[in-house]
């Protein structure tokens, strides 16, 4: 979530933050807030992880498939990578009766859900796209809300153990997409709606019980493009140690998509899967790496605490990453495809518990740590709008349905993430 830069001059007289926790959260906003991170997410990754890729292969021939998924995953991305930004910066002006967060968080419950029904229910590749950009646009408007009442609502000292409870819930639901896909696989629109009704019911759950206080008056303009643009920017020739922490989680992430966005294609055109079978196999494989993610991340997490110590595990998890996409490149079975993941698993689990914390320490003001944060999550987004027409490059060069010049590229992209560390000077 991004905020706008100071302006100079007397302070206002509204208030941007009209209301400053200092109590504990109740319960039973933090039980609803847990529940529509899940929820969110769950209608989200179903297509992202299996559902689209399906989808576009019951409209397309077979040798168009996989630019087909790029070119769709690509435009979503880019939705995602806009809109975020954009309907936060929305949400904080936003007056009225109902809050700030609230409609926003219904409004884009309620796109998203649009856009997935129009994507069920169609057969032009078209309409996918625009779909899947509009569904992008929408739960991105809920996400950027979503995120944003967390600062609202979650005082200081709660934020650590929210913040876990709210990370668990993400990888629940990349879980919980994984199985819908195997559960709902020959069932095209439930594979859609189902995960997508879940979201909107957990979503529509937490703006009732949301704690919502409503803005007293719209801010003021903030001073035109120059300004705007400022919100996006921290430079990296006066803040080193964030650019190079930006550099590494950008490359990491487009590691992590340059494979998640062609796995399920992976393991149709690599190993041989068929349809069914190969939606198992990667139900089964995201179960494996999810439970070694959770414990790896929380034990990473908590030695780097005791250690006093960022940057080895920061480095060490990314190099560890691209071994797992090195595995893959010789993997021509099911059971060497679980052994990469157990290893992307290791991976990304230490990089995910202690990462976070690395950004924070490098954060360069800290009376702007939440538009600086805003900065740091261009580093998430853009990777993502790169990574599939990257990956249909890179499948394509070596004919179309093999992935060893992907998974290869992968593998040097997460040791120049692990190098970009070592530069940092404010964090051991």
């Amino acid at each position: 979530m991004t905020t706008t830069s100071p302006r100079p001059g007397p302070a206002p007289e509204y208030s941007e933050q009209p209301y400053s926790p200092e109590r504990t959260a109740r319960p039973w906003v933090v039980t609803t807030m847990a529940l529509a991170q899940l929820g969110l997410f769950l209608a989200l990754l179903t297509p992202v992880f299996a559902s689209l890729a399906i989808k576009v292969q019951e409209i397309v021939p077979k040798d168009d498939e996989v630019s087909a998924l790029g070119m769709v995953s690509s435009l979503g991305a880019v939705a995602a990578f806009l809109a975020n930004p954009v309907f936060g910066r929305i949400s904080d002006r936003t007056t009225g009766r109902f809050g700030r967060r609230r409609p926003w968080l219904v409004i884009g419950a309620l796109g998203l859900t649009g856009g997935l029904a129009a994507i069920a229910t169609t057969r032009s590749l078209t309409v996918v796209a625009v779909a899947w950009f509009l569904s992008q646009m929408f739960a991105n408007a809920a996400l950027a809300a979503f995120t944003a009442s967390v600062a609202d609502q979650v005082p200081v000292f709660q934020r650590g153990k929210v913040a876990g409870l709210i990370g668990v819930m993400q990888n629940v639901a990349i879980l919980g997409a994984a199985y819908a896909a195997k559960a709902l696989g020959t069932h095209g629109m439930l594979l859609f709606m189902a995960p997508a009704a879940v979201g909107l019911a957990l979503v529509l759950l937490y703006a009732i019980a949301l704690p919502d206080k409503p803005l007293p008056q719209r801010p003021p303009s903030d001073g035109g493009p120059r300004t705007m643009l400022s919100t996006f920017w921290v430079n990296p020739r006066k803040h080193p140690d964030f650019g190079w922490a930006f550099t590494s989680r950008f490359m990491i992430i487009l590691a992590m998509f340059m494979f998640t966005t062609f796995r399920l294609l992976f393991l149709q055109d690599q190993l041989g899967l068929s349809d069914e079978r190969a939606v198992s196999v990667m139900a089964t494989g995201v179960l494996i790496y999810t439970l070694v993610l959770m414990a790896s991340g929380q034990l990473a997490g908590w030695l780097s605490d005791r250690l006093r110590r960022r940057k080895v595990f920061v480095g060490s998890s990314a190099l560890v990453f691209g071994i797992g996409t090195a595995l893959l490149i010789t993997t021509h079975s099911v059971a060497g495809f679980y052994a990469a993941e157990v290893v992307l698993g290791l991976g990304f689990g230490v990089y995910a518990g202690v990462d976070l914390a690395l950004v924070l320490d490098v954060l360069p003001d800290p009376q702007e740590t939440a538009k600086d944060l805003g900065v740091f999550n261009i580093a998430n987004a853009a990777p993502q709008s790169i990574a599939p027409a990257l990956g249909v490059l890179l499948v394509n060069t070596a004919g179309g349905h093999e992935y060893h010049f992907l998974l290869g590229a992968a593998a040097a992209v997460c040791v120049i993430g692990a190098l970009a560390v070592i530069p940092i000077r404010s964090v051991r």
